[in-house]
């Protein structure tokens, strides 16, 4: 077995990457909460259509997009017949999702490529108070010298997930380009909607017909991920009573007031910013309302499942000790499960995790576990059961303004699923 890109010219490489990656990125994608469509905003059918275009371009005839807006896309095996392996190789799926998360816009990106990184904090041109910082981003000091793309500070830039997709369409076209490559049968899979928790929501794994899958939506170089978070969230309602503020005395209920009060009990060492590994955490990421109603709604994450409702244990005290305050108001709260740990799914046949360790070994990344503070569509899709860990893409901050991403990380994770390809082949001889 040869490592993968040895058979490719390393500039043609980046070339290619650099290409689709900036194509992507200026294609606003960015989804929406609370919304009944699906996807959940109309724009994420730019890219879901020219990635369509695309695949078929490369010559794979068997791609599709449901109504939905799932793309799947078939590159068949071309183990020959008379090879021992034929019909042992399980057919595995490459998946990334075409959104960016809500909370940043995502339009009018405007890439910045910084060639012959110095090592230095970037200063970002379009809001000079956006700086990238080497003390928060120890790991862009693997890559002096290198290629790095940013935004300009006044978006995200996407990287989450299209550094994904761009990793994955080169590798289908190298793929294509050298049919010596052995690999067996590789369902190419893009995602709506990932970003507000409905990535799978109505995807049909059987139909999919893949025995084993990764996302290629991790981020620095050389992190693989095989647990995530378990998620729930709780959306607590606030009914009040509202009144002339001029009149209010012992008759108003400032339902805004009540919910404040709940957010202000929650234990400040569980949340986001004081937490760390495999920490759990408490988030309340909305609050909205006015006099008459309000409504918080929180994240609750915790890598063991049960601890859920440890979690929820914390708001219901805080509930509890404002309800006395303001016994007139009328408090509701509604637990929403999302998302469960992969860990226990993916345990049940190492391979999928084994073979995805050797393989990044193999391209000199020196790989490691680290645990996903957060989901991805792996954690839906091996609760399906479809074991799907995590690869990297190599980039960092995403969902802000001081995203980066690497192009050599890139070309890495091209590198690593090239290998971990021929991996599946060699294992099943």
């Amino acid at each position: 077995m040869q490592n993968f890109l040895q058979l490719f010219s390393d500039k043609k490489v980046e070339e290619k990457l650099l290409e689709k990656f900036l194509r992507y990125v200026v294609i606003d994608t960015q989804s929406q909460e609370g919304v009944d469509c699906y996807p959940s905003t109309a724009k994420q059918w730019d890219l879901i259509n020219l990635l369509v275009k695309e695949l078929k371009e490369l010559g794979i005839d068997n791609t599709s997009v449901d109504k939905y807006g799932y793309v799947i896309a078939t590159i068949p095996s071309n183990i020959p017949k008379t090879d021992a392996t034929f019909g042992k190789v399980p057919v595995l799926a490459l998946i990334a999702h075409v959104d960016t998360a809500p909370g940043v816009s995502g339009a009018n990106v405007k890439p910045q490529i910084i060639k012959n990184y110095s090592g230095e904090d970037l200063v970002l041109p379009g809001d000079n108070s956006v700086v990238i910082r080497v003390a928060e981003n120890p790991q862009l000091k693997a890559h002096v010298g290198q290629t790095i793309i940013t935004t300009d500070g006044t978006t995200l830039l996407g990287g989450d997930n299209k550094a994904g997709i761009a990793i994955i369409m080169t590798l289908a076209e190298l793929l294509l380009q050298n049919t010596s490559i052995p690999h067996g049968e590789i369902k190419i899979v893009f995602t709506p909607d990932e970003e507000v928790g409905a990535g799978t929501k109505f995807f049909d794994v059987e139909k999919l017909g893949a025995q084993f899958a990764y996302t290629v939506d991790g981020e620095v170089m050389g992190e693989l991920n095989k647990e995530t978070f378990s998620a729930n969230t709780a959306i607590v309602n606030v009914h009040g009573r509202d009144i002339h503020p001029g009149k209010a005395k012992n008759i108003m209920v400032n339902a805004v007031r009540v919910a404040s009060d709940i957010v202000s009990l929650l234990p400040k060492n569980m949340a986001p910013e004081t937490t760390e590994n495999y920490e759990p955490y408490l988030h309340p990421y909305v609050m909205e309302g006015n006099v008459s109603e309000a409504v918080v709604k929180i994240l609750l994450r915790d890598f063991v499942t049960d601890g859920l409702d440890k979690l929820k244990t914390h708001i219901e005290k805080a509930i509890a000790i404002v309800q006395k305050d303001y016994p007139e108001a009328i408090i509701e709260l509604k637990i929403i499960e999302a998302y469960r740990n992969m860990r226990g799914g993916l345990e049940k046949d190492m391979r999928v995790v084994d073979y995805l360790w050797e393989a990044a070994t193999l391209t000199g990344v020196n790989p490691c576990w680290e645990p996903i503070r957060g989901g991805t569509d792996g954690s839906q899709l091996t609760t399906k059961g479809l074991p799907t860990p995590n690869i990297f893409v190599g980039g960092a901050n995403f969902h802000s303004k001081t995203e980066w991403v690497a192009v050599y990380g890139m070309m890495k994770a091209v590198e690593t699923i090239g290998n971990l390809l021929q991996i599946w082949v060699e294992k099943n001889k």
